[in-house]
Order: C-alpha cells, then structure tokens, then sequence
C-alpha cells in the first residue's frame, strides 16, 4: 500500500473517531442533563403535593385529586404516594398506574432525605419533607416520554450527521492527501527517468517553501550532481586507459610475429600462445572499451536498420572466422514479417549481437552447425539461435548474462565471458528482450524486437 493510500486512510479514520466520540459525549452529556432536568420537575411536583395536602388547609385529598388532574405541566404515568412519619398513606393519585415501593425505601429516605432511580419505563424519585414538626414521605413515579423523544431524536441527528461529515471529510483527506503529495509523485516522475546515459537529469524544485518535499529534492540533486561527477571521471578512464592499452598490444603482437620467422618451432609454439594470449588482452580491452561507448547515447543512436541484412553481415564475417562452422538460416514464410524487418537500432551494435550469440553457438556447440530462425508471432518479430550441446547451464541461466560469468559447460573453451553480457546491454538499452533456455539438449537464445 502506497504512502498516499495509508497517510489518507488514517486521517480518514481519525476524522470518523473524532466525529463518534464528539457525538457519543454529546449524548451522554445531553441525556445526564435530561435526567437532571426530569429529576428536578418530578422534586417540585412532589413537593408541589406535599405542600398543598399539609400546609394549606383549604385543600384536602379530593382537591388534590382534581389539581393534579388539571395540571398544565402534567407529567406521562404520573402515580404520587405520600406517606406520613408512620409510613401511613395519606395520599396518593387516582391514575391506575401502581409503584413498586417497599418500606425499606420510607426507611432509606429517612436517612438520605432522597433517592431516584429507575423502574421500568418510568423513573420514580423518592422526596423526605419535614414541616410543622412532622415529617412526610413522598414518592412520584412518571415517564419522561418527551424527554426521551427528543433523546432519541438527537442520536439520530447525530447518527446522520456523523455519517455524513465521516464521508465528506474521507474524500477531503484523499484529496487533500494527493495535493499535498502531488510534488512527491513530480519527484518519482523525474527519479524513473535517470539512468546512467541520463545523470544529467534534475529535480526541479517548484516552490522556495522550506518543506520537506523540497529540503528532500534539493539533497537529492546535489548527491546527483556528485554521482555524475564520479560516474564521468570512471567512464573517461576507461575509454582513455583502454585506448592507451591497445596500442602498445598491438605493437607486441607485431614484434612477435616478425620475429618468429627466425625461430626453431619449438620457439615459434611458444610464441604463438603469446600472441595468442596477447590478442585475448586485446579483444578484452576493446570489449571494455564497448561497454564504455554502450553508456553514450550518441553511440548508440538509432537508425533504420534491415535485421536480414544486419544478420547476413554477422555470419559472413563469422564464417570468416571459423571455416567449418555450419549455419541453418530459415525465415518465416507470411506476408508481415517483411514488413517488420526493419527496426530503429545502431547497425553496427546490431552485428555485434548477432556475432555474440554465433560465436558462442560455435563455441558450445558439439556438431558446429546453428540453426537461425527468424520469425513473426503475436505482432512481434524475433529471432532465435539454436546449436546442440551436451552439457545444460540451467543453473547458470540466472547469471548468463553478467559481464565475467561464464557458464559450467566453458571449462577447456577460451573465452572472457563478456559477448553475453554486452549482447544483452545492447539489446535493453533498445527496450528490446533477449532470454535464454536449455530444451532436449539445445541452447536457445531469443531475441524480441
């Protein structure tokens, strides 16, 4: 999972916690003060009662009843007992509704002065008043049905609104996320396209805001700077010390060979390994001295080039190399293939390969002969080089084409295990595909443009 997507869920998920918890103590808050403010109507009620049955004399039970009756603030399920010091019940309401009292409550109250709790759908408050020497009980049981509507009313509101505001503010945090990281993915964009023909490339900083996107870019394109720095002193090296290396090789093989004319041939023997010898060091050097130009865009610049033709050139000079080497070349009979016979390379880099892969067909090959085919499939052309042998290198095809890494069926066969290796840098840096594989007893390499 990317940055962006975890930075964006987060804050997401933050966003809906916050929304939840804000609402859940807004609820707890709104419906503590709901049974506060209830508790408070149900006390005045009570005392309301207990004030007019004792204290004034005008009112007995009977007119109580009707006052209670007639009530403008009138309370849902209201049942009122009023008790006196002997737990005796002087009063209690004409509704049907009953409350569930025992005298351990009468007693409680003695002591605590009051109680509130509740019982079932209602809640009943328990009330101790003391007036003119006597002491009175009272008890009110109702429901806060309006209360509770609105209650109910608010968690859904809320419920809504917290839904609401959690949704909006995911698809704030994914938009606001991408624009805040929108320089980062400008970053990427120019960090895919550095290679080592392309140090050159920077990072552009677009703001002079100190964030740490640019403090990031900033670092980044003076270690760039170091990198190609060093990268161009070591390729200047190369191409300067492999054409210093040549000439003086080239001049040892001379010297060798106008001087083995006037030797015994035992002597010229041994001479000839030296000069044999000699020319390996320089076929090295000018192998190196390849990968070093591989790495310069000029050289490699493409042009039109006839894959048949770039072929043809390869075997000839080959087959000038080695006389008894035996080629089977087959083209594909259809009508696109000519078509696609032409494709954007470096015609001499092209040879190259091609001289690459039928050498080491040569080289490996039990019978000397290599079979060519070039064909078209799946709106793609390639070509494939086949040659016998009796020893696989499955398990060097990991490494086959790292400069150096010679395969286990090389041992006795001269070489520096550097044709694969720039084959297959040649044959990338074109974005083109070259892969290797051992079947029935037959290496096979093909090549996808």
């Amino acid at each position: 999972m990317t940055i962006k997507k975890k930075l964006s869920i987060l804050l997401s998920v933050l966003l809906t916690l916050l929304f939840s918890i804000a609402s859940f103590i807004v609820i707890y808050m709104y419906s503590n003060f709901r049974k506060e403010e209830f508790k408070k109507r149900l006390e005045e009620k009570a005392l309301t009662s207990v004030k007019l049955l004792i204290d004034v004399k005008e009112v007995d039970k009977t007119l109580l009843k009707i006052i209670d009756q007639n009530t403008v603030n009138k309370l849902y399920d209201e049942k009122t007992l009023i008790f006196d010091d002997k737990f005796k019940c002087l009063y209690k309401s004409l509704d049907d509704i009953k409350i569930n009292w025992r005298i351990e409550d009468l007693v409680y109250l003695q002591k605590n002065k009051e109680f509130f709790r509740k019982e079932g759908e209602n809640e009943l408050l328990g009330v101790y008043y003391k007036t003119q020497g006597k002491s009175f009980f009272v008890l009110i049981s109702a429901s806060d049905t309006y209360g509770k509507r609105k209650v109910e009313f608010l968690i859904y509101l809320l419920v809504i609104t917290s839904l609401f505001f959690s949704i909006l503010g995911w698809i704030l945090a994914f938009y606001s996320v991408r624009i805040m990281l929108e320089p980062l993915k400008l970053f990427h964009r120019k960090i895919s396209k550095i290679n080592a023909n392309n140090l050159a490339q920077r990072v552009e900083i677009t703001t002079e805001s100190e964030n740490e996107i640019n403090l990031i870019g900033i670092e980044f394109n003076q270690m760039m700077g170091r990198i190609e720095d060093a990268y161009q002193k070591q390729r200047s090296f190369t191409a300067q010390a492999s054409h210093e290396l040549k000439t003086p090789i080239a001049r040892i093989i001379s010297q060798l060979e106008n001087i083995m004319g006037e030797m015994s041939e035992i002597h010229q023997y041994k001479i000839q390994s030296v000069i044999q010898h000699s020319r390996e060091l320089n076929e090295l050097i000018e192998s190196l001295l390849l990968l070093t130009k591989l790495e310069n865009e000029l050289f490699q610049r493409p042009e039109k080039t006839r894959i048949d033709e770039a072929l043809d050139n390869s075997i000839s000079r080959v087959c000038k190399m080695y006389p008894q080497f035996k080629i089977k070349y087959e083209i594909e009979e259809s009508e696109t293939i000519y078509a696609a016979l032409e494709i954007s390379i470096n015609p001499i880099l092209l040879e190259i390969v091609f001289s690459n892969l039928l050498k080491n067909a040569y080289l490996y090959s039990a019978s000397k002969i290599v079979s060519i085919h070039l064909f078209y499939e799946n709106n793609q052309l390639g070509i494939s080089f086949e040659n016998d042998s009796t020893t696989p290198m499955a398990l060097d095809t990991a490494s086959i084409f790292q400069p150096f890494i010679r395969g286990k069926n090389s041992n006795g066969i001269s070489g520096l295990g550097l044709g694969l290796g720039i084959t297959e840098r040649i044959i990338s840096s074109y974005k083109f595909s070259i892969h290797y594989e051992f079947i029935d007893s037959k290496h096979k390499f093909i090549i996808l443009f």
